[in-house]
């Protein structure tokens, strides 16, 4: 029997897991207890990888659609028909009438090969999912540190002694933090949750806020206002590491503790107790994830966030931090490596250096770069359904399912010409709908790397053969750039390793070095946080940035950034006087449950049909039980029915229903944050009705 450890490929946390394996068989799996970020822990999803995802279950050859319906293909014909009919659309409608959108769950390796393939080459669109989840700390850290550098390890939450979560429910989705939360044995220390519901997390805290539903920037800006008059700040840490303070500090004057409670639900009293507990912390660290992230203010209220860490000194120290949880596996792979709209190694199209720098670590010519940032996710479809965009490649997402108001994605591949879906399975909603359908092997059965939510690169590696006439998406996109006509521009390019020592050369100097990684670096066990430069010597495992308090701005200081709030651009009204929240159901679900469906364990314990959660004083005054069936009609013109359930953890204006089924985006809104384009996922205004 083998042991081979190997990365979790579902969330940002990429544990390590042991995998026994005996005649290409998975046998058993086991947390690896070595590793940095699990610690010989792991969640139900990562502990279940071998009752799922293994190739030998799915399509084995390309599905062409016909009028009879879809028929296989070999690949040489698929890879035919791709390339005749996008150059004929580009022929015919320009380069900027095809698209991709990639995927978190890919490796850096092919990350960094689709966009060299249909960016730089090909010179179409491309943006990722990651879209929907992480544009807005990515601009966030932009604008404030000078580069899109989360500054936390994962080691933080065992060393604060005040933890806050803001829009954040790690103990369902992202379970690992949460152990990490419990091995922090400081006796004192105080958890405290910001939310708009009493999630699990919240339960569990000794501090709870309910927050009215997109009020979160009034008690961010109130909070700060009030730590300011208190002078409960750090001024040391402000006049030397920062810019734009009294600016801020006279922006948020507005923000008072007369107005707070009518606006957020949270008393003054409360507001001043959180105040107080901040006040008072010496390691204070700020959580958040999508509960801040998917909103129509999304970056500034990151940025709010920010400004609290950097002006009571909280950040750069352990146990501290203004720190952003990523959500899929690669994430951070995505948004530097080209599954987003910027240039290799997190840089920007439009500075002449870095495409010069690029080109030249790349061996072609800058020209071959787009001059501006490609279209993000959201204007690929807008620009679908106005006719611009006649060709859309689609890798291992669903965006049928998780793309806001998705029947707008349904709408919108009616006007497409070329419609290709890349996955692992030929069964999602979106592949159901395909010209053309490209099987994947699983995560289990090739090789590459991942970048986790604390920036530590880990080696994901074969488990188990795979079998012959079957295809990593590596090698698919590679044979479909050779099918294009790339020739010598896919030189040095043929392998995942080879792939990764072009990208770490790329990031050489700058704020993500990783020329001192390398797969047999990887191939220890540990991973690697970056920035780790060559030459470099590993001393700690778990390093976090900005300890020296310099950031990645043209003169090293951290900005404040900030301003008003926005008024909401769809209210609730008369007619929808109800708001829906959205977010992750239970610990075995994963986005649209392509994956943990297999989970017989995870498929047992969660239900068929699509649910929503009800306050029971909603229900009671609607007389709703639990299991009733109920519609909910959106502001948006559609309608989805759900099983209610009652609970008692909501306010009685709000709604809460899980992600995984496709009846919660249908109600959504095309509604984006004005810097990020990040769908405002948690705020659509509905009804309610029960119905027979």
């Amino acid at each position: 029997m083998e042991k081979i450890q190997s990365t979790c490929n579902y969330c940002s946390l990429a544990c390590n897991l042991d995998f026994f394996v005996e005649n290409n068989q998975i046998t058993k799996i086991m947390p690896t207890k070595q590793y940095p970020v699990n610690k010989g822990f792991s969640c139900i999803k990562g502990l279940s990888l071998d009752k799922q995802q293994t190739s030998k279950n799915f399509a084995k050859l390309p599905l062409l659609k016909t009028e009879n319906g879809k028929k296989e293909i070999s690949w040489p014909e698929a890879y035919e028909y791709f390339a005749d009919k996008l150059k004929n659309i580009i022929e015919k409608h320009g380069k900027e009438s095809v698209a991709c959108i990639s995927t978190g769950q890919l490796t850096l390796e092919e990350m960094a090969l689709v966009g060299h393939v249909f960016r730089n080459y090909v010179g179409g669109q491309l943006d990722g999912n990651t879209r929907l989840c992480m544009a807005t700390s990515v601009v966030a850290h932009k604008q404030s540190f000078g580069f899109d550098a989360p500054p936390y390890t994962l080691n933080d939450f065992e060393l604060s002694d005040t933890i806050i979560f803001i829009g954040a429910n790690p103990i369902v989705a992202h379970p690992i933090i949460w152990n990490r939360v419990r091995l922090n044995k400081d006796p004192n220390k105080k958890i405290i949750t910001i939310d708009v519901r009493k999630s699990e997390t919240a339960k569990n805290s000794n501090y709870f806020y309910c927050v009215k539903p997109k009020s979160d920037l009034t008690l961010l800006y109130t909070l700060a206002n009030y730590l300011i008059e208190q002078n409960w700040i750090d001024l040391h840490y402000i006049e030397n590491y920062t810019e734009n303070f009294e600016s801020f500090k006279e922006h948020v004057k507005k923000y008072t503790l007369e107005n707070v409670e009518n606006i957020t639900g949270i008393s003054k009293e409360k507001v001043i107790e959180l105040a107080n507990l901040i006040h008072n912390g010496k390691r204070v660290s700020l959580w958040w994830t999508m509960g801040v992230n998917q909103s129509y203010q999304a970056v500034r209220t990151a940025q709010a966030i920010i400004n609290l860490a950097i002006m009571t000194g909280n950040i750069g120290k352990p146990g501290t931090g203004a720190n952003s949880i990523t959500g899929q596996c690669n994430a951070m792979g995505s948004r530097l490596f080209s599954n987003s709209t910027g240039l290799f190694g997190g840089g920007d199209y439009a500075d002449p250096i870095k495409r010069e720098k690029v080109a030249k670590v790349l061996g072609v010519d800058p020209h071959i770069f787009p001059e501006k940032p490609t279209l993000p996710y959201n204007v690929i479809i807008e620009k679908i359904i106005s006719g611009e965009i006649k060709a859309l490649w689609i890798l291992c997402t669903n965006p049928r399912h998780s793309w806001s108001n998705n029947h707008q994605f349904l709408e919108a591949i009616k006007n497409l010409e070329l419609f290709v879906v890349e996955d692992l399975y030929d069964d999602t909603d979106s592949a159901d709908l395909a010209d053309l359908f490209l099987p994947v092997i699983s995560g289990l059965e090739k090789e590459g790397t991942l970048i986790n939510t604390e920036r530590r690169v880990s080696k994901l590696n074969p488990v188990i053969e795979k079998p012959e006439d079957r295809y990593s998406d590596f090698q698919v996109i590679y044979n479909i750039g050779k099918a294009l006509g790339m020739g010598d521009l896919l030189k040095g390019w043929e392998t995942p390793e080879k792939v990764f020592n072009l990208m770490t050369a790329v990031t050489e100097n700058t704020p993500c070095d990783m020329t001192g990684i390398t797969y047999a670096k990887l191939e220890e066990g540990y991973g690697v946080q970056w920035p780790f430069g060559k030459n470099q010597i590993l001393v700690e495992n778990e390093r976090r940035l900005y300890e020296d308090n310099l950031y990645y701005t043209p003169n090293k200081k951290v900005k404040f950034i900030f301003e008003d709030v926005a008024e909401n651009p769809v209210p609730t009204t008369k007619e929808y006087p109800l708001i829906l929240d959205t977010g992750r159901g239970t610990v075995g679900q994963w986005h649209t449950q392509t994956r943990t469906r297999e989970i017989s364990i995870v498929k047992g314990a969660t239900s068929k049909q699509a649910y929503i959660y009800i306050s029971k004083d909603l229900a009671d005054e609607l007389n709703i039980s639990s299991q009733d069936k109920v519609r909910v009609n959106s502001i948006n013109g559609r309608s989805s029915d759900f099983l209610a359930m009652v609970t008692d953890t909501l306010p009685r204006d709000v709604l809460y229903a899980p992600l995984h089924y496709i009846e919660t985006n249908n109600l959504t809104l095309s509604v984006y944050d004005p810097y990020s384009k990040e769908p405002s996922y948690k705020y659509s205004p509905v009804n309610i009705e029960k119905i027979n």
